[in-house]
């Protein structure tokens, strides 16, 4: 056996029992990027939007402070649901967390996108006239 740990393995929920969890206290962090989230999100109490990824003229590039912003807001111990776009972002982001010793991550399949698909609440800027 080498030295290197195996890195947890992050356990996907569905976007109801994702609802069920944060209206029983765990905490949604979208890591979608603040235009994204701007666009609309998820209608939680509280929700955190800390990018997982931040878009530049070259693509997307992974934001280097994204534990330390996640642990400015969170602890290590707190429930969080991690949710993105369509569920690839905030799966790299759950292992991330977990790797970096949080202990309660999931990850929420299929992202904002199934959130929406599945008629559940979600709140969008309201529009100037």
């Amino acid at each position: 056996m080498g030295s290197e740990t195996s890195s947890a393995s992050v356990v996907t929920i569905d976007v109801i029992k994702a609802k069920e969890l944060v209206h029983s206290g765990h905490r949604y962090l979208d890591c979608r990027t603040t235009e994204e989230f701007n666009r609309g999100h998820v209608d939680v109490e509280n929700p955190l939007n800390i990018p997982y990824m931040f878009n530049t003229p070259q693509g997307r590039v992974k934001n280097p402070q994204f534990l330390e912003q996640v642990l400015s807001a969170c602890n290590k111990d707190d429930h969080l649901i991690v949710g993105c776009q369509s569920g690839v972002r905030s799966l790299d982001a759950s292992a991330d967390l977990l790797k970096a010793d949080f202990k309660h991550v999931s990850n929420m399949g299929g992202g904002y996108a199934a959130w929406v698909e599945n008629g559940l609440s979600v709140k969008k800027p309201k529009l100037e006239l």
